[in-house]
């Protein structure tokens, strides 16, 4: 909980920004093996604060998949449970909280995650935090309740990225995990493509065709400050951060046909690390920084590399399959997500790079742009269906699935942003 405001952006940019004001809806199928139950009480006089603390943390936990969740009503008494009586109702864990009203204007929210089962307290928090931040609040107690009941870090205190396209109306937005807080970072009547997220959460790295040819920008989202990084003979395209966040790795065609390059994130810098007769493009770096994952078509048609981040030799990762592009790389290392087609469909598959095992995710046959959550459990894609252009979200076991959609225009080309601290 320190560092409350660090990371979240996405307050910053409501200050400097227009809002935007069509928000998704999520739909949900599916559940998670062996769901936790866990019952959710109304936080006592959570009315005051301008968000409902507990409705926000009910939502998280269940489209996580992870929970079966108990609506609990309102327990005013927090300090006088009857753990017996919710153990009998068939929760293992038991949330509770106060929120109250500050003469300074915040509200102190408080919250308590119980055991039903040990009769003791698992877990608190204690906060006072301005009403802009309830929300955050909620997530954050959501990633907690997450963590505790899962020894895994949730990722609900995050943010996503992604293009909203009406006709030739562009919009590259920003908004809370679950949609909502949707805000506006950059509006144009050019394409916008390829946002990555620095690994601090400050600022997005994109592709712009303003000037009428594709180039990468840096984009502060709490400043709004741009910078061009990338604007050299041909296209340039693809960003992707490198986990010291000083660094983004590209897909430049200057030198005739597209290789990848390295360079500062103040545009200095520019170094070619790929070397191929075909097509080099889409990279990607790994968690540890030591290697870069990209799609090339030197085999004959496009499957995934890897190379060591200054160069070098680079070794074939995909085999299954004549077409696999899009690489992503789960935070520990472990899981590689793609885009690969089969029988004439573009699905979402990951590799289990030790093993070597490959799983299809989607349902969907129009599938493009994973992102992983950045605690490696679920991703995040864009897909197709019935003529307009959606968000979907999966766990990486394949079990739980989320649709997002928008009342108006297409959704695509989303990224998963940094846990915020």
């Amino acid at each position: 909980m320190k560092k409350l405001t660090l990371l979240y952006a996405g307050l910053a940019i409501a200050a400097t920004m227009g809002s935007a004001q069509a928000q998704m809806r999520i739909e949900i199928s599916g559940v998670g093996s062996n769901q936790i139950p866990v019952a959710v009480a109304g936080f006592a006089n959570e009315g005051v604060a301008p968000q409902q603390i507990s409705a926000i943390i009910k939502a998280d936990l269940e489209r996580s998949g992870a929970f079966k969740v108990i609506d609990a009503g309102v327990i005013s008494d927090v300090n006088n449970i009857d753990y017996s009586g919710w153990k009998a109702k068939g929760a293992d864990a038991l949330v509770v909280g106060t929120v109250d009203a500050l003469a300074d204007g915040r509200y102190d929210v408080r919250y308590k995650l119980l055991d039903t089962v040990k009769q003791a307290k698992i877990s608190n928090l204690d906060k006072a935090v301005t009403a802009q931040f309830t929300r955050l609040s909620a997530h954050l107690i959501a990633d907690d309740v997450y963590f505790k009941l899962t020894g895994i870090r949730g990722a609900f205190a995050t943010r996503i990225s992604y293009v909203k396209q009406e006709g030739r109306n562009y919009q590259l937005l920003v908004a809370d995990a679950d949609g909502e807080g949707e805000q506006l970072a950059l509006r144009s009547n050019e394409p916008i493509i390829s946002p990555s997220w620095s690994p601090d959460g400050t600022k997005v790295a994109y592709v712009s065709f303003e000037q009428k040819k594709p180039v990468v920008y840096v984009q502060n989202l709490i400043t709004r400050a741009r910078t061009v990084v990338a604007n050299e003979k041909g296209s340039n395209s693809a960003p992707s951060w490198s986990p010291a966040g000083n660094k983004l790795a590209v897909a430049l065609s200057k030198d005739g046909h597209t290789q990848v390059y390295t360079v500062n994130v103040d545009g200095s810098g520019l170094r070619r690390v790929s070397n191929s007769n075909g097509i080099d493009t889409e990279p990607q770096w790994s968690a540890d920084g030591q290697s870069i994952y990209f799609t090339s078509d030197r085999s004959g048609g496009p499957q995934i590399y890897r190379m060591g981040a200054d160069g070098g030799e680079a070794k074939r990762v995909t085999f299954s399959g004549s077409y696999n592009t899009s690489p992503r790389i789960s935070s520990d290392g472990k899981t590689l997500a793609y885009i690969s087609r089969r029988d004439g469909n573009f699905q979402l598959y990951v590799l289990d790079l030790a093993s070597g095992q490959e799983q299809r995710l989607s349902d969907t046959t129009s599938d493009e742009s994973p992102s992983f959550a950045p605690n490696g459990k679920y991703i995040m894609y864009a897909t197709q269906a019935g003529g307009r252009k959606s968000l979907a979200v999966v766990s990486v076991d394949g079990r739980v699935k989320q649709r997002l959609t928008t009342q108006a225009g297409n959704i695509k080309e989303p990224t998963w942003g940094p846990f915020m601290q």
